[in-house]
């Protein structure tokens, strides 16, 4: 005998309605919040990286500008000009498209032991120079120029040199032929820079003006140096544009350095001290002129 169902449960076309739309409220809830933490992580990233990116090349910056003037005691200094112990090159133009950031050239000796030789230790110069350079990553949020391409976007890289002196003929070696596996040249240490800034400071703490240089000799009374570095985030970071102002090392009421902008960006500005160890006290004492 067949059994027959008088009472058969089942969901309505209303009720699957109902359920759907219930499940799409969850799911745009829940994307939403993906969303919102998802970008609050990238912005925290982004921000890490240009901090991280930024203390890299200020503790190459720390330790060249540390040696600036050592020498061993064995060994014998070039007196020649040239020759500063830490020569900084302040820029004068702030704004438009002939804008520069400073420079700095620091000469130190080392030491080097090759065991059988003659002599056994040697005693180098080095020369290591920072300077911007335009930055060569185009900018693909602009149209392309005439020539078909993406003009470069508006900011500088920073260049690290290292050069070796040859002291036989009394100038700089070149680091694509001296064999030297120490120095090279024109190597691209960050980019997305907006401006490099070094003050040397004397022992007062008040900044030396004008920067030494062969009118104003005043090489050796540098105590120590500001370094500032503004870096700028690779994309848009923030959601809207707003009047932002990234204010320079000059304290002065006329800081014509200081950058103002209205977009997106993110601007990291890093300050630090560096300590000029080997200035001042010993006045690199001369063994011998090799002039």
């Amino acid at each position: 005998m067949k059994k027959k169902f008088t009472s058969i449960s089942g969901v309505t076309l209303l009720e699957m309605l109902i359920g759907i739309v219930i499940s799409a409220l969850m799911m745009a809830a829940l994307y939403t919040s993906y969303t919102a933490v998802n970008n609050s992580y990238s912005q925290v990233s982004d921000r890490a990286n240009i901090s991280r990116t930024g203390r890299d090349i200020i503790g190459m910056l720390l330790r060249d500008i540390r040696m600036a003037g050592y020498y061993d005691v064995n060994a014998v200094q070039v007196a020649a000009p040239g020759m500063e112990p830490l020569f900084i090159s302040k820029s004068t133009k702030f704004t438009g498209d002939s804008r520069q950031c400073d420079r700095i050239k620091i000469i130190y000796g080392d030491i080097e032991y090759n065991k059988g030789s003659t002599p056994e230790y040697t005693y180098p110069i080095y020369k290591v120079t920072y300077e911007c350079k335009r930055s060569k990553i185009p900018n693909r949020k602009v149209k392309k120029n005439a020539a078909g391409t993406f003009p470069t976007k508006d900011l500088f890289a920073i260049y690290k040199s290292k050069f070796s002196y040859d002291e036989k003929n009394r100038t700089w070696k070149d680091p694509t032929t001296d064999n030297d596996v120490k120095t090279y040249k024109d190597e691209l240490v960050i980019d997305h820079v907006e401006d490099l800034i070094f003050n040397p400071i004397d022992e007062t703490g008040q900044q030396i003006k004008p920067a030494p240089q062969p009118s104003n000799p005043r090489y050796y009374d540098i105590k120590s140096v500001d370094v500032l570095i503004m870096i700028r985030s690779p994309d848009p970071f923030y959601k809207k544009e707003k009047d932002r102002t990234q204010f320079a090392l000059d304290p002065s009421a006329s800081n014509t350095r200081k950058k103002k902008s209205k977009d997106k960006y993110l601007r990291e500005s890093i300050v630090v001290t560096a300590h000029t160890r080997n200035l001042g006290s010993l006045k690199w004492k001369i063994k011998k002129d090799l002039l």
